[in-house]
């Protein structure tokens, strides 16, 4: 309910008139109620009240976003996440396929491996036949909020969700009106980023239409960037209880792969092109609200693996192509049978699989293909949801999945937990809940050391949390304490049967952790955060920070605004073999002036204390960058 009475403040607020928009965010500050708590769709499908969930659900607004001033999404979730890390290789781009980054890690638990999920408004988001997220699509202008749930979500989201899921809520006009936004800046080693949005909202329709160009020359040689996106999104309100929406988003980028510096590479080229679409049919009444969706994401893939002069190699005879997808449909309707009481059943049916293939361009086999892949496989599953509050202290919450994969067979995942409410605001939380994924692809189909006869990964996650809110709401802190036992995890052995090496389902996780969030608005002007979280793994993989730390403030006073940060990564694991760990301070400073109503003029500096540090082996990342440009904000509300 905090989104619903922000909209309707600042409609009232804009009506007063001289107002700037400056002026009316600072006195939403001041006068926003902070007793009003936060309405999540991640971890219940329907929108419900974040304490009522036993599972932790962290949250990052639209605000948070756009003050982070980056064209992606990633950044901005390291640093407000705890236990969440994204690797990072150069100023801006991930890439794919050899020395890619884009790694999202959450308790040690990697999207890179198929074990964390992001989603874009529910809806599954990751590489057919690979398994994991692909970083460069998920663009700051997609998102309304973004929804963190850290740890396993399978009951509801199935394979892929056994450590936690990010979930990006797409952006819709609140109220009836025109709103056009333009995001530009340029900086550092030739860096330039654009964003241009429209949303519209006229009675029962509404748009959001949003595209981008961003680029840079790379702070290595032969580590360009070039990205195109494009969203739209269409909505129809068929009546007070029924609502239709579609949307569609391309992303395509050109990257180019410099290899290690003790190694660099030439012609390490790739070209992606990343795509989905939706059309969901939702309804909504006192007593039940649900949705049937459709929706489907696709890949195209070209790389060139490039070759080292220095090692001898000479330039590559073919390159990889491919060809993903993903098809689902998913139906849940929430019901409410008595008071307190909401269960929710679900369905989902997805396909995924796709192509892959090398072509020869040169050598004895130029004008050939050889095949790698040509598969698809199906998940069928059914789902319910219990939730129960017991007067005004206590909600108890379990769910149960079967699950069936077209090829290796049913997976049953259940989960349980309570949220108790205290006085004074506390709430405690205490949680068991199981997470699995089915080996994808690449592991049983793909290059040595493939096996087909892999079976799921599986683990169990316990967790106690703690969170309160003091001064009216200006004031909250939470800690969290998990312990993640997982077994048949999929790893690269010698093989029993033979030489060589094979994919076989023998490795074990045991970690365990501590995280803490807190936020204080000291006034109308300052405001202070920051989150840790620690990490012990029994087995350290590669991209998951034993101590990670970020200590924030933010200041707004008339017309400026300024917001810094200091993150500390101690024991980030770069390599396994051998073992190679890094320990880096970063600070970030970003500042903006209103010119006018409709005009900001903004900077923002990374790594200003120019900290020789690597997150991927190899590839040192930038020394202090600075970016800096403009912001329009046009607004015109329809009477």
């Amino acid at each position: 309910m905090k989104g619903i009475y922000i909209s309707l403040a600042l409609i009232a607020l804009a009506c007063q008139p001289g107002r700037s928009q400056k002026q009316l965010r600072d006195t939403l500050s001041a006068e926003t109620s902070y007793q009003i708590d936060e309405v999540v769709v991640t971890g219940a499908r329907q929108k419900t009240d974040v304490r009522h969930l036993s599972q932790t659900v962290s949250i990052v607004g639209r605000a948070q976003i756009e003050n982070s001033r980056q064209s992606s999404l990633l950044p901005v979730l390291t640093e407000q996440i705890p236990g969440l890390f994204v690797t990072s290789r150069g100023i801006m781009g991930y890439g794919v396929s050899n020395g890619a980054a884009g790694s999202i890690s959450l308790r040690g638990l990697s999207g890179s491996s198929a074990r964390l999920m992001v989603m874009i408004d529910g809806h599954p988001q990751y590489a057919g036949i690979f398994g994991h997220p692909i970083a460069d699509a998920y663009q700051s202008f997609l998102a309304e909020r973004v929804e963190v749930l850290r740890g396993p979500a399978s009951v509801l989201y199935g394979s892929n969700a056994m450590g936690g899921v990010v979930n990006i809520v797409t952006r819709k006009m609140q109220e009836d009106g025109i709103n056009t936004s333009l995001h530009t800046g340029y900086g550092s080693y030739n860096t330039l980023e654009t964003e241009l949005t429209n949303r519209i909202r006229k009675g029962g329709f509404s748009s959001v239409l949003s595209g981008s160009y961003n680029r840079t020359d790379g702070h290595r040689p032969d580590m360009g960037f070039e990205q195109y996106g494009g969203y739209a999104k269409l909505g129809y309100e068929i009546s007070g209880n029924w609502n239709l929406q579609g949307d569609v988003n391309v992303t395509h980028f050109n990257a180019s792969y410099p290899g290690p510096v003790s190694a660099p590479l030439t012609d390490g080229d790739q070209r992606i092109t990343r795509g989905m679409t939706s059309l969901a049919l939702e309804n909504r009444y006192e007593k039940t609200s649900g949705a049937l969706s459709i929706f489907y994401n696709w890949g195209n893939h070209w790389i060139n693996d490039g070759y080292t002069p220095s090692a001898g190699e000479s330039p590559q005879d073919s390159r990889f192509l491919s060809h993903d997808n993903m098809t689902g449909i998913s139906l849940y309707q929430s019901t409410r049978f008595f008071q307190g009481n909401r269960i929710t059943l679900g369905f989902d049916w997805f396909r995924y699989g796709g192509h892959a293939w090398n072509e020869y361009v040169s050598g004895s086999q130029a004008g050939t293909t050889s095949e790698l892949v040509d598969k698809h496989e199906d998940e069928l599953a059914g789902y319910i949801d219990f939730r129960q509050d017991f007067n005004t202290w206590l909600t108890l919450n379990a769910g149960l999945r079967v699950d069936h994969h077209s090829r290796i067979g049913t997976e049953w995942v259940p989960q349980a937990g309570l949220a108790f409410h205290l006085p004074h605001t506390m709430e405690l939380k205490a949680s068991a809940s199981k997470g699995f994924r089915y080996p994808i692809l690449r592991e049983m189909y793909m290059f040595p050391p493939q096996n087909p006869d892999l079976q799921p990964e599986s683990m169990w996650n316990y967790e106690l949390a703690f969170s309160q809110r003091l001064l009216n709401g200006r004031l909250n802190y939470g800690i969290n304490l998990f312990y993640i036992d997982g077994k048949n995890l999929i790893l690269t052995l010698p093989n029993p049967n033979g030489s060589g090496m094979l994919n076989q389902n023998s490795g074990e996780i045991e970690n365990t952790g501590i995280e803490v969030q807190a936020a204080f608005r000291i006034n109308r002007h300052w405001s202070v955060d920051g989150n840790y979280s620690y990490l012990h793994m029994k087995e350290p993989v590669v991209a998951a920070p034993g101590h990670k730390l970020y200590a924030g403030t933010n200041f707004s006073h008339g017309r400026w605004s300024l917001s810094t940060g200091m993150q500390y990564i101690a024991g980030l694991y770069t390599q396994t073999d051998p073992i190679t760990t890094e320990n880096f301070v970063l600070w970030n400073l970003r500042v903006s002036f209103q010119a006018t109503r409709w005009l900001d003029l903004w900077a923002r500096g990374e790594n200003l204390l120019a900290q020789r540090y690597e997150i991927n082996a190899g590839y040192p990342m930038p020394r202090a960058t600075i970016m800096a440009g403009i912001s329009l904000n046009l607004l015109r509300y329809f009477r």
